[in-house]
């Protein structure tokens, strides 16, 4: 007796080969030591804020770019730099969208890129570190630690290329930048969530 499988099903069993292989990530201390860029496709920086006392609103920022030093060996050695377009700000309503790009708030044309700079990596476990740095943000710079988690490396099987991604979260007062604008109605403190990916260099 034969089994006549449709095609969908067959299409979700090999998408879940493919899926449980990719989880199968090696350890952080396997990872392809080397020079890494930014993978904007695939980067992130997400925001968060108490807005009004009600809710957590959240946007993102999209289209970073940067470099990143990695040595899985010896992680204090490793170095990051990330570069990201303010004007890239994205939230749910288009009006806010534009209102966070004037004078008012982040100031893009004045200011129009926020960069953060490494300057002391931590290993806190087999795979997470902490990453010491000065952020630079609508003219002002100042420490910021984010906390980073080592999620997958491996080959990227759409175009070939070794890639490593990581999580990392971190908070911010943004008045100490110069944003102020309803402080405290919206929330002073801003919590960063942050899917990083990165791209060998050839």
């Amino acid at each position: 007796m034969s089994t006549s499988f449709p095609r969908p099903f067959l299409t979700l069993v090999g998408l879940t080969f493919v899926l449980s292989t990719a989880q199968a990530a090696p350890a952080f201390s396997a990872v392809e030591q080397g020079n890494y860029a930014v993978d904007p496709n695939h980067t992130q920086v997400v925001f968060s804020v108490l807005h009004l006392g009600f809710t957590n609103y959240a946007g993102f920022f999209s289209n970073a770019s940067g470099t990143l030093a990695l040595d899985p060996a010896q992680p204090a050695q490793s170095r990051l730099s990330v570069s990201i377009p303010v004007g890239s700000i994205l939230t749910p309503s288009t009006k806010l969208t534009e209102e966070l790009k004037t004078s008012e708030w982040f100031d893009v044309a004045r200011y129009p890129k926020a960069e953060f700079v490494s300057s002391k990596i931590t290993q806190t476990g087999t795979d997470t570190a902490d990453i010491e740095g000065q952020f630079t943000l609508h003219g002002i710079t100042q420490p910021l630690t984010l906390h980073a988690r080592f999620i997958g490396a491996g080959q990227n099987p759409m175009n070939k290329t070794y890639t490593v991604g990581f999580q990392a979260t971190g908070e911010l007062k943004r008045s100490a930048y110069g944003i102020k604008t309803y402080v405290p109605l919206v929330a002073d403190k801003v919590e960063l969530s942050i899917a990083g990916a990165f791209e060998k260099a050839k």
